[in-house]
């Protein structure tokens, strides 16, 4: 049943648009930056390599607005212009993080930058992201016992410090925020270790007391996705409040939302599905107006509702993984980090129903509730959603 807007739904829908609009606008982040990851390849002949995997996006004042360097455009670029990135790159790494070994290395970090997709991965589709990816041979380390990083306060985004062995990725990995220091890596362990799998050996001895260390690391980078970092996840499980405020609806749609984002969450990490962020976003943008329309359109709630919000949390769990499936975990930390970033999703999601509950206290009575809450609330949703869709979809 339609529904018939009156004058008095005027009002309350212009002091919602004039109020949250502005504000939602400010975070209208199409593109996210991921975390940057920052990896240590250790082997048995103590060499060392360390890559570093940057979006060229970071160089910019404003990233998130940033469409991604795709494959197509990148070979369209002059040489100087590929040269200017490179030392962009080299200034972001300065500007970012700060590596020690103990005792000290007597040279500085010599850094040489080239063009991949992510993981290091060579360039082959043309809607590939291109990333500037460093890579620091340091040769054999003889005398180091000791591997750590840290996060500049001035650095703008976070950094996953990931340690591998003979190919093999290490439990203990770090989301490390600005500011933050990672754990000391025992390089006297890694030599020690003398076995084809020496992370089951490690995870038994060095590292046992890191499973943890990883589930807070990746329960905060889940939580932060969400809140501030995740506008467009914020706005649909707002949808989702807006339709009931009885408890037992909220519960249903939360719950059928949660097990369907960590479904693909899970199997994108995994390497089992793979979809591409430039389809994925502009559903997710999608998914926000049709839940906000159902709002407007379809006042009542239907267990019709439920298989909706299941589809579009498998698509939302697309959006979530991409910073996990890039890593190459082993896995011990995979599970490990997955349980945490999903732990971390679901206490953002609470906050912001929490938010919203206390927020919307003083309407009293469904009919008003409808008209100073709902119908205007929706309709905001609906545009930003609209805004970001088409966005998505012109400008990536």
């Amino acid at each position: 049943m339609l529904i018939k807007f009156q004058y008095s739904y005027v009002k309350p829908f212009w002091i919602w648009v004039l109020l949250i609009l502005p504000y939602l606008t400010s975070f209208g982040v199409a593109h996210p930056v991921p975390d940057v990851p920052l990896r240590a390849f250790f082997k048995a002949d103590k060499s060392v390599v360390i890559k570093i995997e940057i979006d060229p996006r970071c160089f910019s004042e404003d990233p998130e607005t940033e469409p991604y360097l795709r494959l197509d455009q990148y070979l369209q670029l002059s040489q100087p212009v590929l040269d200017a990135l490179r030392s962009k790159a080299q200034k972001f790494v300065e500007q970012t993080l700060e590596i020690s070994f103990f005792p000290g290395l007597v040279d500085p970090p010599d850094w040489k930058f080239d063009f991949t997709t992510f993981n290091s991965k060579k360039l082959d589709r043309s809607d590939d992201p291109v990333m500037v990816t460093g890579s620091w041979n340091l040769g054999q380390i003889v005398d180091q016992t000791g591997y750590q990083i840290r996060s500049l306060p001035e650095g703008r985004l976070s950094i996953v410090f990931l340690n591998y062995y003979q190919g093999k990725s290490l439990p203990g990995l770090q989301v490390l925020f600005p500011g933050e220091t990672s754990r000391i890596l025992d390089l006297t362990g890694l030599s020690e270790a003398r076995t084809n799998d020496p992370s089951k050996e490690l995870v038994k001895t060095i590292y046992s007391s890191e499973i943890w260390t990883t589930f807070i690391s990746f329960l905060r980078d889940g939580f932060v996705h969400v809140v501030p970092l995740g506008a467009d996840h914020i706005l649909f499980v707002l949808g989702l409040f807006l339709m009931s405020r009885k408890l037992r609806v909220l519960i249903w749609q939360v719950s059928t939302f949660t097990v369907a984002h960590t479904i693909t969450l899970g199997l994108a990490t995994l390497g089992l599905v793979n979809v591409s962020g430039f389809l994925v976003e502009p559903i997710i943008a999608g998914s926000i107006i049709v839940i906000a329309l159902e709002n407007i359109f379809l006042p009542r709630y239907s267990p019709w509702r439920l298989l909706v919000v299941f589809i579009f949390g498998l698509i939302h769990g697309l959006g979530f993984a991409g910073a996990l499936s890039r890593l190459a975990l082993s896995d011990t930390s995979l599970l490990v980090s997955l349980v945490g970033f999903n732990v971390g999703v679901e206490a953002g999601q609470l906050l912001v129903i929490g938010i919203a509950f206390g927020l919307t206290l003083w309407v009293r009575g469904s009919e008003q509730y409808r008209k100073f809450v709902v119908l205007p609330a929706s309709v905001s949703i609906a545009v930003m959603g609209a805004y970001w869709m088409i966005e998505r979809i012109y400008f990536q």
